[in-house]
């Protein structure tokens, strides 16, 4: 049987729950056709890549200075106006704190992640006297359980939700890849989607017409990357569409970071650097934390480069086609802003395990408390 057929064959409320879920079975099938073939060529950043040039890295300017309180003006008036809205990246499953979904996961104690989000809105709103939406980008598996911790919430259209798109994994050999069960693997294609599932979701559109300028991404957990008016301020300033947050590199940290590709500023994955680049020529890293301008989200323009990764399931091997929103920067000019990564002012405060959590619980209540979120 044919890829064709088996996508065919597939029982219409699976096919209507895909393609509901920006399934397309012609890129599925241009993938099939894919693998294996030339894919560190495909994988991987061609042309001219070069670590960051000197001045393509600025700072968080310093508290006090006259710099930063013009910034800090800038962005408090501009969050008084209801311009900014704030996306977070909350589709992952905390597989190594068991399964459950990471944003219902206790960050602090009665505290989760999803509270501390909601916690941030309502500080904001305090301290600038207008709401910053929040959107939350979910998946398949986070979906139905962060909608029902919202509850009524989403009645006030302040809070939504929008989900990521999903594909099918595949065999080596091109066919539909199946679980122990014997039922097709759906996952979603990464965080890449981000853009036009956000489109997608009518959300982007109706924030512009009601004059919103600016969206904030974030990942659901580095509870250090709250809506900062300084921040904000500063990206306004520059006048580009798009402003990227960095730290420096401490020990064995690994990222995505800056580099020169064919001459171009943009964050490259190390998985998508040419083999022999090393990666310690890019001193700082993205946090994945973006600030971008609502209109150049709206009408991006990229033709997405889907890497192809080997994934295991279960006991099996399976391929899968993903795009990383770091992709981003090779359509919109970015500036890269080196944040602090210590202390209460810290920026990046990720959290990937409970090992992780447990060490982390003082600084991100530090952080927390200085910013007004937590009494």
């Amino acid at each position: 049987m044919t890829l064709a057929e088996e996508i065919a064959a597939l029982p219409p409320a699976l096919l209507a729950r895909l393609r509901a879920r920006g399934f397309d079975p012609d890129r599925l099938a241009a993938w099939a056709a894919m693998i294996g073939q030339d894919r560190d060529k495909r994988n991987r950043f061609a042309g001219s890549v070069l670590p960051p040039a000197e001045g393509d890295v600025v700072d968080a300017p310093a508290p006090g200075g006259p710099e930063y309180a013009r910034f800090e003006a800038l962005g408090r008036e501009a969050l008084a106006r209801g311009e900014v809205a704030l996306c977070v990246l909350a589709g992952g499953m905390a597989t190594r704190m068991g399964g459950v979904v990471k944003a219902l996961v206790e960050a602090l104690p009665g505290k989760t992640f999803l509270d501390l989000r909601l916690a941030e809105m309502e500080a904001l709103a305090r301290g600038t006297g207008a709401t910053c939406p929040l959107w939350l980008m979910t998946s398949e598996a986070t979906e139905g359980p962060i909608r029902a911790a919202l509850g009524a919430r989403l009645d006030t259209g302040d809070v939504a939700t929008f989900e990521q798109f999903v594909s099918l994994r595949l065999t080596h050999e091109g066919k539909i890849f199946r679980d122990e069960h014997g039922e097709p693997s759906v996952y979603a294609t990464g965080h890449g989607d981000l853009p036009d599932a956000l489109r997608a979701s009518g959300l982007l559109d109706r924030f512009i017409q009601r004059g919103g300028k600016t969206v904030w991404i974030a990942n659901l957990d580095n509870l250090g990357a709250t809506v900062d008016p300084v921040i904000l301020g500063l990206h306004l300033a520059h006048g580009g569409p798009l402003t990227v947050e960095v730290v420096n590199k401490v020990g064995s940290d690994k990222g995505g970071g800056p580099i020169r590709w064919n001459g171009k500023k943009i964050i490259a994955e190390e998985m998508r650097l040419p083999i022999g680049f090393d990666p310690a020529q890019m001193p700082v890293f993205s946090t994945n934390t973006f600030l971008v301008s609502a209109e150049a989200l709206a009408s991006l323009d990229l033709a997405w480069t889907y890497v192809e990764v080997d994934k295991t399931v279960g006991e099996a091997k399976a391929v899968q086609f993903e795009r990383i929103v770091n992709e981003i920067t090779t359509a919109l000019d970015p500036q890269f802003l080196r944040v602090p990564r210590d202390g209460a002012a810290s920026r990046f405060l990720p959290v990937k395990d409970v090992p992780e959590l447990e060490r982390r619980r003082p600084e991100i209540e530090e952080a927390l408390r200085a910013r007004g979120i937590l009494a």
